[in-house]
């Protein structure tokens, strides 16, 4: 049985911020920063992916990882149902978006799953269906709707896999579908309502790269790669740098690692050193600013055009200038440096 130790439940409301969460674990170890939640618990891979996942996707809708599934001693890792957004956000996410345009369940594996995982995952599907059979069953009883519960409103179950081999997707009848999903995706049939999705056969395309990260080896390093090229100013890049690093450091504190993870470290390291660097940036030019506005007592235009030119000193250099020149002596030291 996979693990059930984290549970926690996102409604979002009107953009980032407004989300709120119920853990239940009482073994979470929770590191704020700003307004968001970063969840690490007792497990790595499985924790970590459901975390992610669920940042990624809450802006689009409600998730809840860890859903109870009636009839099941096991939880759902992610349930989403999508919310009324603008476009342009769910454009963001790329294929990821694409998957969950309909309530869905979402079941990460860091290793390929063997048939007995894959069965389970469905069974929770199955099981949810019947939940939601009953639930109409009930809405008609009662007057609520006269309609009767189409084969389309029923949930689909995304199931993500580092890799898929022939076996695997023969043993489900699972093909692929080129007129409507990328290389990787192998659909099963239709009345199951579910899809593998192999991370090393994703086209390597930024509509990808958010599935990608969850990948293994030198999927997952040719993902993180791709997500350091992305610019600073991306809506996503820097959540999921941090989401990154931060599973990084959850890794280096535990007392033993296996192989595997020491090998997830390696691949993380290039996020976690990015994030590090950025974060010393961040401090820098907060001391730069807040100095300027205690001597000069604003920050108009003019002052703001040094800030980027001071960053490139070390602060043994920009304190005594910032703390010692006048205005107009900065304004020279700095000229033809400044836009």
């Amino acid at each position: 049985m996979r693990d059930e130790a984290f549970a926690c439940c996102y409604d979002w409301e009107q953009g980032p911020g407004k989300a709120t969460a119920r853990y239940a674990n009482p073994g979470c170890r929770v590191l704020h920063r700003h307004d968001r939640l970063i969840i690490m618990t007792r497990t790595n891979h499985d924790q970590f992916a459901k975390q992610y996942l669920a940042e990624l996707l809450a802006p689009l809708g409600s998730v809840e990882p860890g859903r109870e599934v009636t009839g099941s001693v096991q939880q759902a890792d992610i349930w989403f149902i999508p919310g009324e957004v603008a476009s342009a956000e769910r454009l963001v996410l790329g294929l990821l978006s694409q998957m969950a345009s309909s309530p869905c369940l979402l079941e990460p594996f860091r290793n390929p799953p063997n048939l007995a995982e894959v069965r389970s995952c469905l069974l929770k599907l199955f099981l949810l269906h019947g939940e939601f059979q009953r639930q109409s069953r009930r809405d008609r009883a009662s007057g609520a709707t006269s309609d009767t519960l189409k084969e389309d409103d029923l949930p689909r179950l995304w199931i993500l896999v580092p890799s898929a081999s022939t076996a695997l997707l023969d043993g489900f009848g699972a093909k692929r579908n080129e007129l409507d999903w990328p290389e990787g995706i192998y659909l099963l049939p239709q009345s199951l309502r579910t899809a593998l999705v192999a991370l090393n056969k994703l086209p390597r395309t930024e509509s990808t790269l958010w599935l990608r990260i969850l990948g293994k080896g030198a999927t997952q390093r040719q993902a993180i790669d791709e997500l350091l090229a992305l610019s600073k100013e991306h809506p996503l890049r820097n959540n999921v740098l941090e989401l990154l690093a931060n599973w990084r450091i959850f890794l280096e504190e535990k007392q033993t690692l296996d192989e595997e993870e020491r090998e997830l470290i390696m691949n993380l390291s290039p996020a976690y050193l990015q994030r590090m660097e950025e974060a010393r940036l961040e401090g820098q030019r907060v001391v730069v600013e807040n100095l300027l506005k205690i001597r000069f007592g604003t920050l108009d235009s003019e002052l703001s055009s040094l800030i980027e030119p001071l960053l490139q000193l070390p602060p043994e250099e920009f304190t005594p200038m910032l703390l010692n020149l006048e205005r107009s002596e900065l304004l020279n030291r700095f000229r033809g440096q400044t836009h």
